[in-house]
Order: structure tokens, then sequence, then C-alpha cells
């Protein structure tokens, strides 16, 4: 069967949903949203702490990084969201912009803060990100980390501390697909197409008019194609496209349509590194004086929507010069008040709570490769972890930093000792190694399509170079990861995107 519209996004995650409810919107013709998953009709997904089981679930690509040298050769998992809202229907909806400065840095015509903050706030408008309220008393305790701030929202704009804002309404997850492609469905021609995944795009005269589904089905596109299938997702189509590395798409028997030796390069994603404090009356945990709380939880959250059931587990951190320098903030604290295993279980007993390190800004880079022109096998992801030293060391400074600020938070009687990795572990050496042994990322993948000049292969205005009628709309076409959670600057990439095809295409 062949179903017919002028564009087809592929993949219905926060910049897929907020691309094709625009072109829709305005009346650029018939949209057609595919998604590789199914619906994110699961109430777990609508709960916050619903994702403490959605990753790595069925609901999750469940991907694998290549073995890390920066990290003893240890593989990480790649968490990618697999139902429509994408990764932004596991998240932990944390909501930042990122640094004003992070936008004029990638020195991209049309790119530059006062380019992208009027996008922002128009995907803000439908978003309504809120500081999150109903916090544990551990992290109400944080807007006094750093000394003169307020109990607004921490930036990255400069050292804060405190709750963060998230894009939740009324207690529930409130993603992309929520906001701008269900109002789309009811008022415009969007259609929705899920278990549908891609294979490949075909050409015909350069042209994208054609997207081939792994199953066979082919649907055509009159006006084109944007591809939103994420850092991970949208090289390897374009790869198996024969839009790539003309050497590897060759050793992988994959007619070259365009060669662009820069597809699937300039991988890269926040390392981190964290703390775990265990202690009774601290953070959630599994514990038999919790016992009640916890068997209270569901029927809480169902009829009032706070409590447990309400935190999306991350519910506020910190932002900091890993040093302690009059400098910018260069690390990112990810603080979560509840016990986490640090042995590999998913879920441990006992009381405590976690914070971690970013580094904001990282230096290293890695890249994508596919392993196999089948689209079932999953690509070579590697992230290229700690490749350029200078990320160890901010990191290992952060940490240190990290370590100091936890010693002096007021927490009161919520506060509990370091147990892992421990006190004992202090020299700059043994930190290291606590990097190398439990470092991971914050699963902010980006970069693999970076959109700039020359051997870019993506133009300022998200075209594919070399070919017509095919654009990326992701978190892809960064070339540099900004300051803070990837999730608001994806949207807005995605919003982004309506405006320079409708304007070039529609």
């Amino acid at each position: 069967m062949t179903t017919d519209a002028d564009f087809i996004v592929v993949g219905a995650g926060s910049a897929g949903c907020i691309a094709a409810a625009e072109l829709a919107r305005r009346g650029c013709g018939r949209v057609l949203l595919l998604e590789a998953g199914p619906s994110d009709g699961h109430p777990l997904v609508k709960i916050p702490f619903g994702l403490a089981w959605l990753m790595g679930s069925k609901r999750d690509w469940r991907f694998k990084s290549a073995p890390q040298k920066g990290l003893g050769g240890r593989q990480l998992n790649v968490h990618r969201g697999r139902m429509l809202g994408g990764s932004g229907a596991i998240n932990s909806m944390v909501w930042f912009r990122g640094r004003r400065d992070d936008f004029d840095g990638w020195n991209v015509p049309g790119w530059a803060w006062r380019d992208v903050e009027p996008a922002f706030e128009a995907v803000e408008e439908k978003l309504q990100p809120k500081q999150m309220t109903g916090v544990h008393p551990l992290v109400e305790a944080l807007s006094g980390l750093l000394g003169g701030n307020t109990n607004a929202a921490p930036t990255p704009e400069y050292e804060t501390a405190g709750a963060f804002r998230f894009n939740m309404r009324n207690g529930r997850r409130w993603s992309a697909a929520d906001a701008f492609m269900r109002p789309a469905q009811d008022a415009h021609d969007l259609k929705v197409r899920t278990g549908s995944e891609v294979d490949r795009i075909e050409f015909a005269d350069g042209r994208a008019n054609r997207v081939v589904l792994i199953d066979g089905t082919k649907l055509t596109a009159s006006k084109g194609v944007i591809l939103s299938a994420g850092s991970i997702g949208s090289p390897a189509i374009l790869m198996r496209s024969g839009v790539g590395p003309a050497a590897h798409l060759q050793e992988m028997g994959i007619s070259v349509t365009h060669a662009s030796d820069e597809v699937g390069e300039n991988l890269h994603d926040h390392p981190a590194a964290g703390l775990h404090y265990v202690g009774p009356e601290s953070g959630y945990g599994l514990t038999l004086s919790q016992l009640p709380a916890w068997m209270l939880a569901p029927f809480r959250y169902l009829f009032t929507r706070k409590g447990r059931f309400a935190s999306p587990t991350v519910e506020g951190g910190a932002f900091f010069n890993a040093r302690g320098e009059a400098g910018e903030p260069d690390v990112q604290c990810h603080f979560i008040p509840f016990m986490m295993d640090w042995k590999g279980s998913r879920f441990t007993t006992g009381s405590g709570y976690f914070a971690d390190v970013c580094v904001c800004r990282p230096k290293s880079r890695g890249r994508l490769r596919l392993t196999s022109a089948d689209p079932n096998v999953s690509p070579d992801i590697d992230l290229g972890l700690f490749n350029d030293p200078d990320d160890v060391e901010t990191l290992l400074a952060g940490l240190k930093r990290l370590r100091a600020l936890m010693s002096t938070a007021a927490f009161g009687k919520h506060r509990a000792p370091e147990a892992f990795p421990g006190p004992e572990v202090s020299s700059d050496e043994a930190l290291r190694q606590h990097i190398k042994n439990h470092g991971a990322t914050a699963y902010h993948p980006v970069g693999t399509l970076r959109m700039g000049d020359g051997t870019a292969p993506v133009t300022p205005r998200l075209s594919v170079a070399g070919v017509s009628g095919l654009w990326v709309a992701d978190a892809s076409v960064m070339p540099a990861v900004t300051s803070a959670n990837t999730n608001a600057p994806s949207m807005m990439i995605g919003y982004r995107a309506a405006e320079f095809i409708s304007e070039d295409a529609g």
C-alpha cells in the first residue's frame, strides 16, 4: 500500500511532533508523521515517576554504545524513546533553553540567540514549563547552596541551584505530542502513523520523494521529507539512503547518492559522574519505615496528582564553575532525592540521594557508523567519551567541588553520609579512576548531522546538503551541545524547521 502526503516527517519525538504540527498549522499541505514505536497511551508515560520503568523497556530503542576507550572499554546504555513523544516521553522533563552564548557560539547564520529566542517563546507558550512544587525537603535546601540564590529555578547563565523547571501539567508529563501534535491532528491536515519504522529514503533526480519502511511499504512525499529520528536514527537512515561517507557506504554495500564525509561525525554527549549518599530519614527509598508511604503513593497520585509518583526523579540541581573560579558555570548537577543503586541493579533497598556532575561544554567527539545496511541491526555508536582529557579534568574538579557543596548544604535531619565512592576516594588519581569506572552520560546525544556551511552535512536552513527535498529537524543538527538538558533546544529546532521549510518549500 502506498500512502501519499505533501510532507513526510520521520520520527514523532520532541522535534518531529512540533515540525509536523507547525507545517500543518501553517497550511503547507498534507503532513504525514511516522513513528517507529507505539502510541504514548501507556499510563506510565504520563506518570512522571513512570520513567523508572520506561527506560530500558520496549518503548526505548535500547541502544548500546561502542566500548569506550575513556571508560576502560565499558559500553553504555544510550536510552532513546521509541513511541509518540520520542525521548520526550521517557525523559525527566527537565526544561532548560541553554546559555545564550551556546547559540551565538554555534556561529551559524540564523541561529544566534536573537534568532532562536522567539522560537523558544513560541514553544513555551504551549508547553508552559514551570518550576516543580512539592519537591523533597532535600531539594528545597538546594536554593541556598551557592549563596545569594533565590527560590527561582536555576539557570546556566550563572551559578545557581534549586528546583528545576519541567514540562509537566497537572502532575502529568506534557510532551510535544500533547502540546503540538494532538491539537494539529484535530485542527489541521496532520496524519499520524505509529508502528512505521523507516529503512531509507529514495530519491528521483537527486530529490527525496519516497520513504521506504522496513516492511517494504513505500510512502510518497510530493514536497519533501523531514528527518526527525534523532542523533542516532537520522544519520543511520541517511546513510542507508546513500548519503554519507562514500567509502563507508560502499563497504556496507550501499550505493552512493551523495558523498558527505561528515555524516555521523561530531557525535557527543554530556559526560557525567556522581556521588551516592545513604542514611536513614534522608531521601526516598525502599525501607520498612517508608513502606506505608509507598503503598499510598499510587492512590495519592491518582486523586491529587502529588507525592512520589509525581516526581520525575531529577527534581533539582545546580550550575557552577567546577574549579570555584569567578567564571561562568561549566558543570551542571542533577540532584535525585531517591536511593539509587551503584552496583548494577535498577532498584535497591535503603534511603538516600544522588548528585552528579555533567560537563556543560564537552570537547570530546565520537562518531556514528553503520554496522550493516540492515535497518534491524543497531549502528556503531561511539560517543567518544573523554577522548579529550580536558573533559576528565573538568569533571574531576566538578566532583571535588560538588562534594564540598554537599557537605555544607542545609539538609538538616535529611543529611546522609557519602556511601559511594566514599570519602576515602579523595585523591585526584582515585577520582579519575572513579570517573573511568562509573562515568556515563546525561543521555543527551547530539551533533551527528551538524548544520553549518562548507562541509557540514546540513545547511543553516536545515536542508541536507547535496540533495533536495530533504531536511533534518532534531538534536543531530547541533554543532555543539547546549549547556544543559537538550529537550527544550530540540523542540526549538523543530519549530525553526517548520519556519524554514514553510518558507522554502511550503
